[in-house]
Formats: C-alpha cells, structure tokens, sequence
C-alpha cells in the first residue's frame, strides 16, 4: 500500500503567495479526507512559522490554519512541514496541542544534522515524524544515503526525498534510492516538482525501487511549475498494480469540485520554470527572480544562470536581489 500525503494546502499555498482563507483550507480538508487520502499537509508554503516579510506573509497564522484542518479531518491524518530555523521549537509545541499527527522535519540535503533534536522532540511526544531532505539534485547518492541514515537514526519513521527544483530524472531517483537502501532500512518517501515534466515518471520510479511514500497536489497546485499530479499520480499507480487508500474517480472528484473555491489554474510548464529546473533551483524562486529581473533591468534567464553556480537554496531570496543588483551594474 503506498501512502499518499496531499500537500495542495501547503505547498499550493506557494502559488497563491500564502493566502489560502480559512474557508478554502476546510473546504479543501473535509473532501480530500472524504475522498481517502492518508495524510493532508497544511501551512504557509515553507511551513511552521515560515510567514515573513522574506518569504511571504500568509493570511491566516498558523494556529488557524492548523485548527481548521483539524476540525475538518475526521478520518485520515494531519500532517506539517517543518524547517529548522525557520520554525521554532514553539511552533511544534503549538502543532502538538492543535493535534497534528505526522510531522516532517526538513533540511538541505546536507545538513541532516540540524534535525537531530527536532525529530527527537516530536518522537517523545508519540507522534509520527518523517525526515526531510530537501534539494536532493544537490548530494551525490551515497551523501544523500549517509543524511537519510542520520535521519533514520534520530528515530525518523520514514525519510521523504525532495526534488524541491523539478531536476531529477527517473535515473536520478533509482540511484539515490539504491544507495540509501544499502545504508538504511528505514521508510522511503518522494515528492516532486514539475519543471522538466518527470513528476509522475520520477514518482513511479522511486516507488518501483521500493519508496512506500509519495506527495502530489491536486491538479499540480504547487510552487513553480506545480508538484506532482495528484490525479495522474493515482491513475498510474493503479495501473501498474499499486494499492492506494484514494481511488482515480475519487481524486477526479475531488479535483472538479475543488475547482469552485481553489484558484489553482491547471498548471503548465513555463520557460521560468524549466530554467530553474535545469539550473537546479527551488520552485519557489520563480515569481522572486522575475520581479528583481524586472526591477533591475536585467536578462531572466541570465540571472538564472547566475543563481544556479551560487548553487542556492530556499530561504535565500535576498541573495537573488543582490545578484540582479551586481548583474545590471555588470552591464
């Protein structure tokens, strides 16, 4: 049985630049959990306590939107994104008393360590908490197997890969997976970007490899070029002969009636997009490079290759207005 987490109200809420209401967010909760699926992930894009001037302020805090899911979730379970620095440990305190039950701590794809006490925290507190590795195009395989063991031994219950800038390729994904296999046993999850189109192939072939775990948005709601299609996604695994708890017709419902109070256009994969696909940079980052592009009078796609040798990662945004800045000086 693969495990299916719903992240259309989280990283969807990077699409709408973190304004999901109250009322889209119960919405949204009562019918995917009407609809069978496991987990249904709820925040500002980049997670607890991710609001900020930086990185966007969300309409609603935290709490409101944890409560509002959990009054609406009565038969799957509740899940959040934590980022270590950009959440505090009060942030999970406040997920805990709401009644959050997954927990998935996340760091760059090297930088395991920082979740030690985290994981550690949230597992005292008899709650599931699942390891994130984000940027995974960033770790050659056996280091990417190396984090998700540490993760594994903080008491992670399962570790979730993420393709956070749509750069994988099913290889990709084979390989990173078959080495943290021969360090590990521990639970294997993927969640993918959209930027070269390989969302649902890279799903599939981390799930054939053995991943239990995958993530997907409805209709692809997500940062940049979307995540991977939730409805696809459960068309193909059903195909090949996966059991998932959801079923193709139940998500297609869901799809059209959440088309009523959702804002999520059907994705599409713009040029922005599969820039920062190829130059292996957060989804995220699109609607930022475009705005400083045009503030400063200076080539996108050039800044895209510039951001892409600094190699940056999700929560840098401020180093995207500094190179726009040295670039225009430049010519």
């Amino acid at each position: 049985m693969i495990t299916i987490t719903d992240c259309t109200l989280r990283d969807g809420n990077h699409a709408v630049r973190h304004q999901l209401s109250k009322d889209q967010i119960r919405q949204y909760a009562e019918q995917a959990d009407a609809a069978g699926i496991d987990i249904i992930e709820v925040g500002h894009g980049n997670g607890l306590g991710g609001s900020s001037a930086l990185l966007g302020v969300s309409s609603i805090d935290d709490r409101q939107m944890l409560e509002t899911a959990r009054a609406a979730i009565q038969h799957g379970r509740l899940g959040v994104h934590f980022i270590p620095g950009l959440g505090k440990s009060t942030d999970l305190e406040l997920a805990i008393e709401v009644g959050v039950d997954v927990f998935r701590i996340a760091s760059h794809c090297t930088e395991a360590n920082i979740t030690a006490s985290y994981i550690e925290f949230v597992k005292n507190q008899g709650k599931t908490v699942y390891g994130v590795l984000m940027m995974t195009h960033m770790a050659e395989p056996n280091v990417l197997a190396k984090q998700a063991s540490l993760m594994a031994g903080y008491g992670a219950d399962a570790v979730i890969l993420m393709d956070s800038a749509g750069h994988l390729t099913p290889d990709d994904v084979r390989w990173r997976i078959q080495a943290i296999q021969q360090l590990t046993e521990t639970k294997l999850g993927f969640h993918a970007h959209n930027n070269l189109g390989m969302a649902v192939a890279n799903s599939i072939a981390a799930v054939e490899e053995g991943a239990q775990l995958l993530d997907a948005c409805i209709k692809g709601f997500g940062a940049g070029a979307g995540n991977t299609q939730l409805e696809p996604l459960i068309a193909v695994l059903n195909r090949l002969g996966y059991r998932t708890q959801c079923s193709f017709e139940a998500v297609a419902g869901l799809a059209y009636t959440s088309e009523h109070y959702l804002d999520c256009l059907t994705p599409h994969i713009g040029a922005a997009n599969i820039a920062s696909g190829i130059h292996g940079l957060f989804s995220g980052f699109a609607p930022h490079i475009k705005r400083a592009a045009e503030q400063f009078r200076v080539d996108e796609f050039e800044l895209y290759q510039l951001l892409g040798q600094r190699r940056l990662v999700a929560g840098q945004e401020d180093i995207i207005v500094e190179t726009a800045v040295r670039l225009s000086t430049a010519n």
